[in-house]
């Protein structure tokens, strides 16, 4: 049972639970298993792999972690499952990204952006995030280092928990946007709801974790451990170990086992060049959402804000027609652009009725 009490030589600070890395490293895996087995039905290995990566990376923290109490003084084991653990939930935010990319393409007329630049502009920034975080665990974590260079650790997680917040808010303004414009429409799609419901409770999740990681990182980065020190001074999400479980470790499992139940595929078609027709119940399959730009300008003009100065759209309107040119001779017709409508399962019954 924990007090609250410095355990001498521990770098945790107490004696790690014994039990709940075992647990944890188990639950990761079996849902990693089953995202693969998802990867392979769904064939949605570029939407949802990312969460087989992520399950290998919390189970091996977890496997880590384990060894670590049995041995809490061992400084190897402590930084590699404080990396391991603190690297994966920004991945989960990525995933994140990658399906409304994903839910914007299947609606490409009311995307307040074009679908593929929520992956690589907001990925981009994550990706930063990532690095801030992975070098400044590693270095503020290291006791053995020389204090100015462990600051600049705990400088850097400041910033990569920070930012993740900006971005979360981002990626919130970009949903919420989008889900306006289709209920003000009246898209009456029960799919679409799922799907964006699915990422606000994954959102809600990552978004708990990440205030945890400030209110702790920033209690702990502001003291000056050595001679004096008073542990029961510090803060009880330092001093008791149930809150990395209860604010870190469920929440990230929940995170993940959220996306098996209510997998992405179950709501949103394999490929993204099919899309939802205005009427809410049509799927059609099309040219697909293009950006004919350079890469690096779509990367830092993500809202192709050049493009609206001088006027030019670059992205095709091909929503707005049932007919499209040809790749050949040019002739507007469906069967040129290889355009392929289908009815929903419930349409053509009520059509028979």
């Amino acid at each position: 049972m924990e007090d609250g009490k410095y355990v001498p030589g521990s770098i945790y600070f107490y004696a790690p639970n014994k039990g709940a890395p075992v647990f944890f490293a188990v639950a990761f895996a079996t849902s990693g298993i089953f995202h693969i087995y998802q990867c392979i039905h769904y064939k949605s290995w570029r939407l949802t792999g990312i969460y087989v990566f992520c399950a290998v990376i919390f189970t091996a923290g977890f496997i880590v972690r384990e060894m670590g109490a049995f041995d809490y003084e061992n400084l190897v084991k402590f930084i590699i499952t404080i990396c391991l653990v603190y690297a994966a939930p920004p991945l989960f935010e990525l995933a994140n990204y990658n399906i409304l990319g994903r839910i914007l393409y299947y609606v490409p007329y009311h995307s307040p952006i074009h679908p593929g630049r929520v992956v690589t502009t907001l990925g981009f920034i994550s990706a930063v995030v990532e690095a801030l975080n992975g070098n400044g665990a590693s270095y503020s974590s290291n006791r053995s280092l020389p204090e100015d260079k462990q600051n600049i650790g705990k400088a850097l997680i400041k910033a990569s928990l920070l930012i993740q917040i900006v971005v979360i808010c981002l990626f919130l303004v970009l949903a919420g946007i989008f889900h306006h414009r289709c209920q003000r429409s009246g898209v009456p799609s029960d799919r679409l709801r799922s799907a964006l419901f699915t990422l606000y409770a994954s959102t809600a999740l990552l978004t708990v974790r990440t205030i945890f990681r400030i209110v702790e990182y920033f209690s702990l980065a502001q003291l000056h451990f050595g001679p004096g020190l008073d542990p029961t001074t510090l803060s009880p999400l330092i001093r008791y170990e149930w809150f990395f479980y209860v604010f870190e470790a469920s929440l990230m499992i929940c995170n993940i086992v959220l996306m098996n139940v209510r997998h992405p595929r179950k709501y949103l078609p394999k490929s993204t060049k099919t899309y939802l027709a205005k009427d809410g119940v049509t799927e059609v399959t099309g040219p697909g959402h293009k950006d004919a730009r350079p890469f690096l300008q779509t990367l830092f003009d993500p809202f192709d804000l050049i493009g609206l100065l001088k006027g030019k759209d670059k992205g095709k309107r091909f929503w707005e027609t049932d007919e499209l040119e040809g790749v050949g001779g040019g002739e507007k017709t469906i069967a040129a652009a290889g355009m392929n409508r289908k009815r929903s399962a419930d349409v053509e019954a009520a059509a028979a009725a």
